[in-house]
């Protein structure tokens, strides 16, 4: 029916139809393209992320296929059957499903005659047989959720004592008991003397589109919330990993004025989606004279992971300034690991050395060899046997010493630096490495070969320098 102000007012004339038409087709294309992101994305019911995406695609078809409808009845203009057969004719132009047309009806009520009509639509939106008739205005709130029968009485008033026009949106109640939610919008009908004759108005069952509008909130309530705490999360975890690592971070240096002394540099570049893990590095002065040299990896990430590490680093600094040596300080560590009320696994390489003699003890458990450059070549210290910590009760630990020269330059390292590319490109770098200033320089060079995006893992890099003064 049309939407007048004067009840013989002449209904206008529709556009032309090119334009219409063209909005139509490139409407039908952008439905099927979002139709098609729905389709292709990766299904997962327990990621938000991805429910979140799924209620956007169902709220845009919603919308599109509104929109279509619309178009669709715009291109037909008003036909000559008045309100029964405006919607029905709107369906003939649309797409052919009917599903959101059968949503949209038409109803009057003339003031006049108490008469009512129904377009057919409207019947199967309410649920309503058509044999019963159309319903009067003081019938509709018998159908109605409680809580909005007084928006209803609001809505009709201020349109027909008032002329305001209808637009609001309320509930009701089929006989199969499912709610529904409608939104109205409508305008009085003036006779020839400017007095109310009737109330027209275009009802929408707009309840799936309101479910889809929710979902997308709720989603995106329930992301944003996740983005909040994880974001918090790692502000923890950067504090706490801040506060355990070595406080100098950069380098190290003991007077090298004293034989054997080494040049300490270490780095932890973090993993490229941002994540902070349970990679450790440590470099601890002893009260023997000899030096705690560490680097570890624990599985996960986040506060769990980083709380872990800063339990173990502390029990392996205690263990090692009260003398206990790497092979059985890596047994105690597993142990540590092993019987933790949060289980978790660990790989780690423990050293311990001499400056006297310039000798390295070392273990290591599941981990990478420390490597060894001297004259610009670079090797791996032989594998020593040795299970991730956590692993297994009672596992031991072998144990090496190894002979170090004035010059030689020592890397330790997490797996999370050569993931992708191997320990061979580290290997690569002697060249590089042996002709860099001090240990700094040489993190620095590391860093900048391996510290880029791609890493999905965080890692730790460790250097030490024997300072050539005898």
């Amino acid at each position: 029916m049309p939407s007048h102000l004067f009840a013989d007012r002449p209904a206008s004339q529709p556009p032309e139809r090119g334009v219409v038409e063209s909005l139509i087709t490139r409407t039908r294309s952008l439905r099927g393209d979002v139709d098609a992101v729905r389709r292709d994305a990766v299904a997962d019911e327990h990621d938000t992320h991805w429910r979140w995406q799924r209620a956007l695609c169902d709220l845009a078809v919603h919308q599109l296929d509104d929109l279509g409808a619309h178009l669709g009845q715009l291109k037909n203009g008003l036909p000559d059957g008045g309100a029964e057969s405006a919607t029905v004719a709107a369906a003939d132009a649309g797409d052919g499903t009917g599903s959101l047309l059968n949503r949209v009806g038409t109803a009057e009520w003339n003031l006049l005659t108490d008469g009512v009509v129904w377009s057919p639509e409207l019947y199967e939106i309410f649920g309503r047989p058509p044999e019963k008739g159309p319903m009067t205005l003081d019938e509709l709130p018998s159908v109605m959720v409680p809580e909005d029968q007084g928006l209803l009485q609001t809505l009709v008033t201020e349109c027909l004592v008032d002329g305001k026009h209808i637009d609001g949106e309320f509930r009701v109640v089929r006989p199969d008991r499912r709610v529904r939610t409608l939104h109205m919008t409508g305008e009085p009908v003036l006779d020839s003397d400017g007095c109310t004759a009737s109330m027209w108005a275009v009802l929408r069952d707009v309840s799936e589109l309101r479910r889809s509008q929710r979902a997308v909130h709720e989603c995106g309530d329930t992301l944003r919330r996740r983005e909040r705490t994880a974001r918090t999360e790692q502000r923890l975890v950067t504090e706490l990993r801040e506060a355990v690592l070595p406080s100098w971070r950069g380098s190290l240096r003991s007077p090298a004025s004293e034989p054997g002394t080494l040049d300490l540099a270490g780095h932890c570049p973090p993993a490229g989606s941002g994540l902070v893990g349970g990679d450790w590095f440590d470099a601890l002065k002893l009260p023997d004279g000899s030096t705690l040299l560490t680097v570890g990896d624990l599985t996960g990430n986040g506060v769990t992971a980083a709380s872990t590490m800063a339990m173990l680093l502390g029990a392996q600094r205690g263990m090692a300034v009260a003398g206990v040596q790497p092979g059985a300080l890596m047994g105690h560590l597993n142990q540590l690991l092993d019987t933790a009320d949060q289980p978790a696994l660990g790989s780690a390489v423990c050293c311990r050395y001499r400056p006297a003699t310039r000798t390295l003890v070392w273990a290591q458990a599941g981990h990478p060899a420390p490597l060894l450059f001297r004259d610009g070549t670079g090797r791996a210290l032989t594998e020593l046997d040795g299970v991730l910590l956590g692993a297994t009760s009672g596992a031991a630990y072998e144990q090496a010493e190894t002979q170090l020269l004035p010059g030689d330059l020592l890397v330790l390292h997490t797996g999370g630096l050569t993931e992708r590319t191997g320990v061979d490109r580290l290997l690569a770098l002697g060249p590089r490495l042996t002709g860099t200033r001090d240990a700094q320089d040489c993190v620095r060079t590391i860093v900048e070969e391996f510290g880029g995006a791609g890493r999905e893992d965080d890692a730790c890099v460790l250097v030490a320098g024997v300072n050539e003064t005898s």
